[in-house]
């Protein structure tokens, strides 16, 4: 297994290394909104070719020339920050099937006793569950793919990566741009960065497993202190935000989704929902603590009919306050896209991710999450800023 890991990653290395970006001294698109080249953020990695949330994933993205690699950040049982999309690594139906699984869990008989019940920010699952792992039992479990009936070629990975610590992704960055400084020969070259999920916080804090602290003391020890930084943290809560806003100066992130509320605004009995905050006054409130806002494309350009419909007013308001504006998510599959950039019927064939981005580029947006960070940067390096 080792062998063919190593004859994998080498196979890709030779085969994406000619699509590495041209060299620049940062990432773009850190300063003043709409003002630098829009940035191109790897969601989960190169979720749309591995496995996501694994350092084959991170690593892919990195050499497709995503400017930003996206690790989702919860808790092992001893408070180590991995890598995956969800606290639950496999959750199952009523039925006792495995609906989604990221890790083979539900395969090891040795963790069975571990299936448990749980209600996490309103909704209730039966699987198994990161906290419930200490790093070492987490480290012999293998990652999985999440959409195997749609993403069938990444199916042929699993088993082959463990679960990723935050630590072993930060060394991963590190010798990417190691790489490229020395390629670089003193030249200007463009170092990658790094954009982590606090993934519920609230319920994490509740465990005492906060992930604040750890998150912040990491990426300090590693460099990553300053708001010049390659460095994006974001969150859907609010709570958590406001309090890193004190415990570092790296910036930050609003995520806001297309419906709901923070779940901290759940709990604390706050009305407001993430179309309040996606308003001039709640966006003011925000840019009194992070620096951009992550939008849910339904918030630019709502959908009509399953195709795009007017633009709001979102970017603009955004921008007039000082936030940038990264989107999210932009993925080429046509299950995905907005029927206006469907190619065929097959849900699971790529589609135009290049005319859908474009279309949100053009209002003025500063950057965008892809599962698909090749044709990301492709669509990023053909569209014209008007």
């Amino acid at each position: 297994m080792m062998i063919l890991r190593r004859r994998l990653l080498a196979g890709l290395s030779a085969a994406l290394v000619m699509v590495a970006p041209a060299a620049m001294a940062a990432p773009p698109g850190q300063d003043k909104p709409g003002a630098a080249e829009p940035v191109v953020i790897a969601h989960r990695g190169a979720s749309g070719y591995l496995p996501e949330h694994t350092l084959a994933a991170y690593w892919m993205a990195i050499e497709m020339g995503a400017d930003y690699i996206e690790p989702d950040l919860v808790s092992t049982q001893d408070g180590v920050l991995v890598a995956r999309h969800e606290n639950a690594i496999a959750i199952l139906n009523a039925d006792g099937s495995v609906r989604e699984a990221t890790t083979d869990v539900a395969d090891r008989p040795e963790f069975a006793a571990r299936r448990a019940t749980k209600t996490i920010d309103g909704v209730t699952l039966t699987g198994w569950f990161t906290e419930d792992f200490t790093l070492a039992e987490l480290k012999t479990l293998r990652a999985r793919e999440r959409l195997p009936a749609l993403r069938v070629a990444n199916a042929r990975f699993d088993g082959m990566f463990q679960v990723p610590t935050l630590t072993e992704i930060l060394r991963l960055v590190k010798d990417a741009n190691d790489r490229r400084r020395e390629r670089a020969g003193g030249k200007p070259w463009r170092a990658v960065g790094l954009y982590p999920e606090t993934k519920h916080p609230s319920y994490f804090q509740g465990l005492g497993l906060s992930l604040e602290e750890p998150l912040v003391r990491t990426l300090h020890a590693w460099g990553y202190q300053s708001r010049k930084d390659p460095v994006f943290i974001q969150s859907f809560e609010v709570a958590n935000l406001r309090k890193l806003a004190g415990m570092t100066r790296l910036p930050l992130v609003q995520l806001l989704n297309g419906s709901g509320q923070p779940w901290d605004f759940t709990v604390s009995g706050d009305a407001r929902t993430y179309a309040d905050l996606a308003k001039p006054a709640g966006l003011a409130d925000i840019a009194g603590y992070a620096q951009g806002v992550g939008a849910n494309t339904s918030l630019m350009i709502p959908l009509v009919a399953g195709r795009l419909g007017t633009p709001t007013t979102l970017v603009r308001d955004a921008h007039a306050a000082g936030l940038l504006v990264h989107g999210w998510t932009f993925r080429a599959e046509n299950q995905f896209l907005p029927d206006d950039f469907d190619q065929g019927s097959d849900p699971a064939a790529l589609g135009d991710l290049a005319g859908q981005v474009r279309a949100f580029l053009n209002l003025g947006m500063d950057g965008f999450f892809t599962d698909h960070a090749f044709l990301g940067v492709q669509a990023r390096n053909g569209w014209q800023r008007r």
